[in-house]
């Protein structure tokens, strides 16, 4: 091996996770190299910063959500109903497809500037943590690399959970990756799995026109957000043509010459066979562990593949991190950035902390869905007595004049005190409306606080406002039931 390459930090892994801790690092003065094998495991010779967010995930979905909506938009009657006539509307899905690759482009290269301006070494390649904080770099035709560093942060991400009886093939039966680049609108399509991304790329397709069709295990929808809030989502994915099935777990899946059939029970326990033309697999996501720590390392795996921390992102040995999706908690990518900005911090000998009880969720649907907190039926078993003030946007003015006036905004509130206990919300721009409650509920605010901001007119979160009226059954804008 090569002599070692001495840094104060070394990121393993350039997602959101790995690539804001790196920045914050090199922000506080430190010596930071990050290591990414995205590329390089494609045969490339430089990273490709951004992690599955920006190259597989989050942003390309979001562009093609933004796109397929504006093609939905124009080829109904959504645009008639504001007086605005257009043609015969047509699909250029290669050009679509263009546009989300230009605007994961622009943000990878994005990143590659900003590691610049810190003076963040980038350096593609596999890695391993060895003992003592040193960490083997492999690249392709060439001889290892060990780097040693005071700190390692890990940071290597997830990657899509595979079924033993739906196996990827990467054309009839693919991953969430996949399931963004298909090449034509499959006539029918089917996705196992109704969390956020079975959603989201079921919606994508649907809007461009395929018959969509979702099974999901679980008999509850959408599990984390608040049941009233939950049976609306459901109810307007059913409107918009989304054939969501509870309760229905997937036996078998086979491709043949004409696309792919599936077996599944539902509800009743009866057995059903379905074609589509393409399947998605969308059950979840797993930690990208394996190979990422030597037998000698000091650092451990769980049984789920995991790397267990503490609540400062701190592994059992001294100098050694893990963050983002390698560690517990939702896998979220914004989740993961704050754990890296927090173990920059903890790293430079300042306080800092993540309050986990106040990371939003969002499904980027349209309608969106979006919560922080817990919701009222957690509360209610754990025993905690509260108060819930709702608000539908049909009462809602900007809604109304947007033509979007579908969903509502539930907040709940301790009984006694009325603190915040959580915020669900379906209807439009709820990602951003949610962010309201989420700071709210950093300072300890109650619903009462709410209902004293002053909120502008004609806009959508006066729909927060009145939900937090309606607390103390205060709401202006709607009739408040007697409890």
């Amino acid at each position: 091996m090569a002599s070692a390459d001495s840094y104060d930090v070394i990121v393993i892994g350039a997602g959101p996770a790995g690539y804001v801790a790196a920045i914050r690092c090199a922000q506080l003065g430190m010596q930071v190299a990050c290591i990414e094998r995205r590329g390089v495991a494609a045969g490339g010779e430089a990273a490709v910063l951004g992690g599955t967010c920006l190259n597989v995930g989050c942003i390309p979905s979001k562009a093609l959500l933004d796109s397929s909506q504006r093609f939905l938009d124009a080829s109904s009657e959504s645009l008639a109903s504001h007086g605005v006539r257009t043609a015969e509307v047509s699909l250029d899905l290669s050009a679509m497809m263009a546009r989300k690759e230009q605007v994961v482009q622009q943000l990878t290269r994005g990143i590659s500037g900003l590691f610049k301006g810190n003076k963040v070494v980038p350096l593609a390649g596999e890695a391993t943590l060895l003992s003592g904080r040193a960490v083997e770099l492999r690249v392709p035709n060439a001889e290892p690399r060990r780097l040693q560093a005071k700190h390692v942060i890990l940071a290597t991400g997830s990657e899509p959970m595979a079924l033993p009886s739906a196996p990827f093939d990467a054309e009839r039966i693919v991953d969430s990756t996949g399931g963004l680049s298909f090449g034509e609108v499959p006539a029918r399509l089917g996705v196992i799995g109704a969390g956020a991304i079975g959603l989201e790329l079921g919606s994508v397709w649907s809007r461009l026109g395929a018959e969509v069709v979702i099974i999901e295990a679980l008999s509850d929808f959408l599990p984390a957000v608040d049941r009233p809030v939950a049976r609306e989502a459901a109810k307007l994915f059913a409107a918009q043509g989304l054939d969501i099935r509870l309760g229905s777990r997937l036996e078998s899946a086979s491709v043949d010459a004409d696309g792919v059939v599936i077996s599944y029970t539902d509800a009743q326990g009866e057995q059903h066979s379905e074609r589509f033309d393409r399947l998605i697999v969308a059950v979840g996501r797993q930690p990208c562990s394996d190979g990422l720590l030597a037998p000698d390392a000091g650092v451990t795996i769980d049984e789920s593949g995991r790397i267990p921390v503490d609540a400062h992102c701190a592994t059992a040995l001294d100098g050694v991190w893990a963050v983002g999706d390698l560690v517990r908690g939702p896998m979220l990518a914004h989740k993961g950035a704050e754990e890296g900005v927090m173990v920059a911090e903890r790293i430079a000998g300042k306080p800092a902390t993540l309050n986990y009880d106040t990371i939003p969720g969002v499904v980027y649907t349209h309608p969106e869905v979006a919560w922080v907190g817990r919701h009222e039926e957690q509360l209610q078993a754990a025993g905690i007595p509260c108060r819930v003030g709702a608000f539908s946007f049909a009462a809602n003015g900007r809604a109304l004049a947007a033509g979007e006036a579908k969903g509502l905004v539930r907040i709940i509130a301790d009984a006694e005190t009325d603190r915040i206990y959580g915020c669900h919300i379906v209807g439009p721009g709820a990602a951003d409306l949610v962010q309201q409650l989420v700071i709210a509920m950093e300072f300890g605010a109650s619903a009462e606080d709410l209902a004293l901001i002053v909120t502008a007119h004609p806009t959508v979160s006066e729909a927060v406002h009145e939900a937090a009226l309606a607390v103390d059954q205060r709401a202006l804008h709607a009739l408040n039931r007697r409890r």
